[in-house]
């Protein structure tokens, strides 16, 4: 649930925080020393994020503290840093039995519960790991919910950004993507299913190896974020995009190796949880504090369980894919888990728990199957198949246990299944729920499609058919449309634009819509060029910018035409037209990103214009032309039929 009373430290209370941390660290040595653990009883939990949009645009809606407020209990639920996100915390569940089923029957609940609540509010709730509707002014300061541990972490990452260039996300997939953002906000397009398992101090180290080594085949599966901004990237982009977000690390001339805090790893455990604490203290600057009463030195001591919030506080500040987690159970033990959180949100309840259950099984099945999983794999190649599995997905070529090279649908039908199964049947989970959730699994290897390959497919498709706003609406009205069904994403059919029927472009800002693939001359160049390039491309507008990406002008298929008719007569001026300059429009009007469609049509309209270019900063980064209004217009008549 996130600690809520934290802050920004000064030089002063840093080092006071620092010192409650460091005795957290000697505190919990002591406590594993002494066995305090609970080591009876094995639990496991999860935590549902997910995306808050408007009900009539399927735009991201800052109204999550509106929505809590309308439930009429929510203990469970809770804040996330941008207002159009919330999480819900399922309760634990004794890991054997009905468990899985339990688990996703709790999941239901609270979902259809913040769903009745946020139609209240004219929202609605998706599941998906990167909303698709997402854009990029979304993740401005002003969606940041207001409590003071957000602003705190904001604040904190910005101070320790050195670069002036703000924070940079460089992403290639089909498509690619390079932008700047001013704040570390970015963080907030990531929506996961965060599974947690209970161990014992003593298989924590083999248990968490085990968790890093099949992290890649649970991802490659599980992917379902390949779509930032209109781009098809990785089949996980999540996993940059966090990375990214986060990252103050600037270029330097010299090889020093810097680790973000968003990270993987770098290799094996091999005794004992305290090696990532001891190194996540030691190579991460404490970045948030609090003042903290309680001394766990003393609370052991006199034989107390101490909170550790010192140390609870800084590992919520290093973000590992595969965390640790120290917690007091209701019976007042200590105990630890391990939080997986690769798993992306949906994109059905029943998608991502089947992708819970096979994590689930696979750690336990393995640690059954290999005493130790390094004698079989090297941590490169772990780490390897990892940022493979973010990129390509289930189309991902893993190197396996002794070197062995294996596609990722094959390795999961054929090696990693039998063990989940067996793994969950040494816990005790009733046959019918290890069918219902591993079936899911199998069956999306067999088809080869899991959400990020639906959404790869529908959009392409798409995408000779609509503008790109509407092509994703479209697949985020399909997914609301069965993200609570019985129907896991192998199965969904590929959407079509008829499939929408009520969509409204009016409230569109210009950036949504512009063309940003651009073809631009100097002015410098001959007239010929700028002919031969508006005929080759089929343009009617060539913008015109110096060596900075400024506007300087503007070349229209009018004024080629012009020239051409009147070049030979005696009399002509553009007898002596030789570059562009010559003919251009010199300043013309143009219209910044945050303007509305409707805006820019009023004035296209107004002043007979059939484009704008799109400044911002006085930079050219797109244009619109009377061609897009015809191309949405289009759309909007044939649903009239």
């Amino acid at each position: 649930m996130g600690e809520e009373r934290v802050n920004v430290p000064t030089e002063k209370s840093r080092a006071e925080f620092t010192r409650h941390l460091l005795q957290d660290v000697q505190a919990l040595e002591y406590m594993l020393k002494n066995e305090w653990f609970e080591t009876d009883t094995i639990r496991i939990g999860a935590e549902q994020e997910m995306c808050l949009v408007d009900s009539k645009t399927l735009k991201p809606t800052p109204k999550n503290i509106n929505v809590l407020n309308r439930l009429k209990d929510h203990s469970w639920a809770t804040t996330e840093i941008a207002r159009f996100n919330l999480e819900s915390n399922l309760s634990p569940q004794e890991f054997t039995g009905h468990a899985l089923r339990l688990m996703e029957t709790e999941n239901r609940y609270q979902l259809d519960a913040i769903s009745k609540s946020a139609k209240q509010s004219n929202a609605k709730v998706v599941l998906t790991g990167i909303l698709p509707t997402l854009r990029k002014f979304d993740l401005s300061l002003e969606n940041l919910t207001p409590k003071p541990r957000y602003r705190a972490l904001i604040d904190a990452i910005t101070a320790l950004q050195k670069s002036d260039r703000g924070f940079e996300l460089r992403l290639s997939g089909i498509d690619e993507l390079r932008i700047r953002h001013d704040s570390p906000l970015m963080e907030a397009c990531n929506t996961s299913y965060q599974v947690h398992l209970q161990v014992t101090p003593k298989t924590f180290a083999p248990l968490y190896n085990i968790a890093q080594a099949i992290t890649a085949p649970i991802l490659g599966m599980a992917a379902n974020s390949p779509l930032v901004f209109g781009k098809r990237l990785w089949h996980e982009s999540r996993i940059a995009l966090f990375q990214q977000s986060l990252d103050v690390r600037t270029s330097q001339d010299h090889l020093r190796q810097a680790e973000p805090r968003v990270s993987f790893g770098n290799d094996w455990l091999d005794c004992s949880i305290m090696e990532i604490y001891k190194e996540d203290i030691a190579r991460y600057r404490v970045l948030l504090g609090d003042h903290i009463e309680e001394n766990s030195l003393e609370a052991v001591g006199k034989k107390e369980v101490p909170k550790l919030r010192a140390l609870q506080i800084h590992n919520g500040t290093v973000y590992r894919w595969n965390r640790p987690c120290y917690g007091i159970s209701d019976n007042g033990m200590p105990h630890l888990r391990i939080e997986a959180r690769v798993i992306p949100a949906g994109p059905t309840v029943l998608d991502q728990m089947a992708n819970a259950a096979f994590w689930l099984g696979s750690v336990v099945g393995m640690a059954h199957e290999f005493k130790d999983i390094r004698e079989h794999m090297s941590f490169a190649d772990v780490k390897d198949n990892f940022v493979k599995a973010a990129q390509f997905g289930m189309d991902t070529q893993f190197t396996w246990f002794d070197n062995e090279k294996i596609s990722c649908c094959d390795l999961v039908l054929h090696k990693l299944l039998p063990i989940a199964r067996k793994g969950l049947q040494l816990q005790g989970i009733v046959q019918e729920d290890i069918d219902r959730y591993l079936g899911v699994i199998q069956a999306r290897a067999e088809a080869k499609q899991n959400g990020a390959r639906w959404l790869l497919k529908a959009y392409t498709q798409l995408d000779t058919q609509v503008n790109q706003d509407e092509g994703l609406t479209v697949i985020t009205s399909t997914m609301i449309k069965h993200q609570m069904s019985e129907k896991p994403v192998h199965t969904w059919p590929m959407p079509k634009a008829e499939d929408l029927k009520a969509y409204k472009p009016v409230g569109l800002r210009i950036e949504e819509f512009m063309e940003t693939d651009l073809f631009t001359v100097h002015e410098d160049d001959l007239i010929d060029l700028v002919s031969d390039l508006m005929d080759w491309r089929k343009l009617r507008y060539v913008p015109v910018e110096d060596g900075d990406g400024h506007l300087t002008g503007l070349i229209t298929t009018r004024r080629l035409l012009r020239y051409y008719t009147h070049k030979d007569r005696p009399d002509s001026p553009e007898g002596k037209y030789l570059t562009v300059k010559d003919l251009m429009i010199p300043n013309p009007a143009t219209i910044s990103p945050q303007h509305t469609m409707k805006e820019a049509m009023y004035v296209m309209r107004g002043e007979k214009l059939g484009c704008l270019p799109v400044l911002k900063d006085k930079e050219l980064v797109g244009i619109i032309t009377e061609m897009d209004f015809l191309r949405v217009s289009g759309r909007l008549i044939e649903r009239l039929k």
